[in-house]
């Protein structure tokens, strides 16, 4: 079964996968509807996937028969797809999906339809599992992996969290080890997955402009900011499991951080940044209250499955430390939460200001506005800002606030960006570790976080539409947050 798809200009530089079988754990879930599937088209669209492959869903409940499931895979690529779905295109992709009901308790009938589909699709092919399991379901569900099969051999796509604390994060990896090797394992992080993610590497290292200033004698400050202007919505089950702490921070923002950190890696390969990442969360100082902000959204406990009385933090700021050469005495700083005043994903690298005032108005000038500050925008639409102050057209010398801006739409418009999950499972069939987590830097992580979690800050109070606790700005002084700046 051939695909009918052109390639496309970036297509013809990589070289195809191999053939894969790959299994969805959770098809039927939210984010196989939003992400999963979509992306996987847009893949076969684009002449991305490998020339032979299926995709079995599979889960606890049948949706139907095969077709029925097609059909539910079809209404999710016509709600959340980037792109038309194309009646060819749709039929050549949808005749290698399949669903077979399978649970952590018995994977059999799985095995034997994956055996069945990659003797169709021949020697050599390679077998993909995505795990989009919740955290509880996490630990059966490899043990049935290992029992009935099914990972040998098999890449393993894992969701987040990677536990909740230090302890089940080495149980989790423990009973990994026990199934599969580390090589076998891609645990997921879609932040990692997003081009502006990836152009902080870029820009770093690709350009001397900025490469020689990214240190503690240049830079003033690092934000790394997430708000969500959404509520829990329909994810009181999981979010009071975890908090904005467990579920943000300690893994999207963490992660971002060591990107933004890193010293440079002696080659770009998957170990080489590995490397140098670990370092970076071995520097990090261990995690307290006073360093913390934790909030919760009025009205959370009066959602649909909150309990009454929780303490579960809807949102977390706090002041990160390394003990390193690069950046010894410069703040690192997190925020993330639900049911702010806007959504963003932005990591701003704030600039020291000129050692000498030279304008006359340049002291009310600095007081109001913010120092030089680059800004990574980690949107679907990424753009890179440099703010800085020039001087505004006239017979005075009077400075105003001006900025460079990179947008990648209107620099790259042949460009063919993919969405991050698109990025990440095409890395995963290619065999590629460099945008994924390994599991010391994991649990290395959850060892500084530890004594925070043990003895976490009460979490206080704040308004929906807000910018979270009063508390927060604290941490951010003088300055305060980029996306909260007041006005003069």
């Amino acid at each position: 079964m051939s695909t009918t798809v052109a390639p496309s200009p970036i297509t013809r530089r990589l070289p195809a996968p191999d053939d894969h079988v790959i299994v969805l754990f959770g098809a039927t879930g939210d984010l196989a509807k939003r992400k999963l599937f979509p992306g996987l088209f847009h893949l076969f669209a684009a002449g991305l996937m490998p020339e032979e492959f299926r995709i079995i869903g599979s889960g606890r409940h049948s949706p139907g028969s095969d077709d029925d499931f097609r059909e539910q895979v079809r209404a999710a690529l016509a709600e959340f797809g980037r792109r038309e779905v194309r009646d060819e295109i749709w039929e050549a992709f949808s005749r290698r999906l399949s669903f077979t009901v399978s649970s952590a308790d018995d994977g059999a009938e799985l095995a034997d339809a994956v055996r069945e589909a990659e003797e169709e699709v021949g020697c050599g092919t390679r077998r993909l599992l995505y795990l989009s399991v919740p955290p509880g379901a996490m630990q059966p569900m490899v043990r049935m992996l290992g029992t009935s099969g099914l990972a040998a051999g098999a890449r393993l796509i894992l969701e987040k969290p990677f536990g909740t604390d230090l302890a089940s994060a080495r149980e989790l990896n423990a009973v990994l080890a026990e199934v599969v090797e580390e090589d076998q394992i891609f645990r997921i992080d879609h932040f990692l997955g997003k081009e502006a993610a990836q152009n902080i590497l870029a820009f770093r290292f690709a350009n001397g402009l900025f490469e020689p200033a990214w240190n503690r004698n240049h830079i003033a400050y690092v934000q790394i900011d997430v708000p969500e202007a959404l509520t829990v919505e329909g994810r009181a089950g999981f979010y009071e499991q975890t908090g904005a702490f467990r579920d943000m921070v300690v893994t999207h923002l963490f992660q971002l951080l060591g990107f933004v950190a890193l010293e440079p890696p002696v080659r770009l390969t998957a170990k080489a940044l590995h490397d140098e990442k670990a370092k970076v969360f071995e520097a990090m100082r261990p995690l307290r209250a006073e360093h913390a902000v934790f909030g919760q959204y009025e009205g959370y406990r009066d959602e649909a499955g909150i309990d009454g009385a929780s303490r579960v933090e809807t949102f977390a700021a706090l002041a990160v430390r390394l003990d390193t050469w690069r950046w010894e005495g410069v703040p690192f700083l997190l925020r993330t939460g639900k049911a702010l005043a806007e959504g963003r994903r932005s990591i701003t690298i704030g600039f020291k200001e000129p050692p000498l005032r030279m304008f006359a108005d340049d002291g009310d000038f600095a007081h109001c506005q913010r120092p030089n500050e680059l800004i990574f925008e980690l949107s679907d639409t990424p753009q890179i800002t440099v703010d800085v102050r020039a001087k505004v057209p006239g017979p005075t010398m009077e400075l105003g606030a001006a900025a460079l801006r990179l947008d990648f739409d209107d620099t790259f418009p042949r460009g063919s960006g993919l969405e991050a999950y698109e990025r990440l499972v095409l890395d995963v069939m290619r065999g590629d570790h460099t945008l994924f987590t390994r599991s010391d830097e994991i649990e290395r992580l959850w060892e500084v976080s530890d004594p925070l979690l043990r003895d976490p800050p009460p979490p206080q109070l704040y308004p929906r539409g807000s910018w979270g606790p009063e508390a927060a700005n604290a941490l951010a002084a003088p300055r305060g947050w980029r996306l909260q700046q007041r006005p003069c």
